[in-house]
């Protein structure tokens, strides 16, 4: 127990490729406008080129900001915000990249290793929430592979897990995402599942690798359909509230 409690874990992350996932997209004015987050892995300097992923739009560092001042460079751990060069479109949950480094993966499938951590059993294609590096998507355990025997590693075929199993598990998601291997980056390597009813946490993840994406293009169409009804309907309540539209989200979620 001494040893476990006294280990440093905080340098041993395996990539030093760049990787920042935007937490906040800061603008104050017109005149300013940066991208918040904590470095997980690599450092940066201004004048770097840059890549946003997952779009594949580039630019150019202009400044590292903090509360304390501009900074001549950053590293993992540092909490920052960036400004760049151009205006480009960046949202909550993309992942800003040094172009000339190995980037990450960008995929709406991929393998992992699931942790359940609630009662209820996991339920195969059941539609949850996924949570990666602050970007927050739907999708569904698409397959249990095995599940792995914690006392013997031997894997076992199974239909579902139960609470504090462990299982390697198919993911399939309604939209792409930005992720590195678990071991080669905890930061973009791992994942939470939440559950759409309760809003609880269902799960933790590490991905392994990615995995060829074979959701259909009619369930990925349905998804982009139900985000718009909700974007509009958010829209009527709150520039007609005299309509007295109904908040549709949670009946779309299900």
């Amino acid at each position: 127990m001494e040893r476990l409690e006294s280990v440093d874990v905080a340098d041993d992350v395996a990539l030093s490729a760049f990787r920042l996932p935007v937490q906040y997209v800061n603008r104050p004015n017109l005149d300013f406008r940066g991208f918040c987050g904590t470095i997980v892995a690599g450092e940066i300097h201004p004048g770097n080129d840059v890549v946003v992923l997952p779009s594949g739009k580039k630019s150019r560092v202009k400044a590292i900001v903090t509360y304390d001042g501009d900074l001549a460079a950053a590293g993992a751990g540092q909490a920052i915000t960036l400004t760049l060069e151009d205006e480009i479109d960046i949202s909550r949950g993309d992942v800003i990249v040094r172009a000339s480094e190995t980037w990450p993966a960008v995929s709406r499938a991929f393998e992992a290793h699931v942790v359940w951590m609630n009662e209820a059993p996991l339920v195969v294609g059941k539609e949850y929430g996924f949570k990666l590096a602050g970007k927050y998507v739907t999708g569904r355990v698409a397959n249990i592979e095995h599940r792995i025997n914690v006392n013997t590693l031997e894997k076992l075929n199974v239909s579902q897990l139960a609470l504090n199993e462990i299982g390697l598990c198919r993911i399939e998601l309604n939209a792409p995402v930005v992720f590195d291997a678990y071991t080669q980056c905890r930061g973009t390597g791992s994942f939470i599942v939440i559950d759409r009813l309760s809003n609880a946490t269902s799960a933790a993840g590490m991905i392994v690798a990615s995995a060829d994406s074979e959701v259909p293009e009619a369930v990925d169409e349905l998804a982009r359909l139900r985000e718009f009804e909700v974007e509009l309907n958010a829209l009527v309540r709150r520039y007609f509230p005299h309509w007295e539209a109904k908040d549709i989200s949670g009946l779309l979620n299900r």
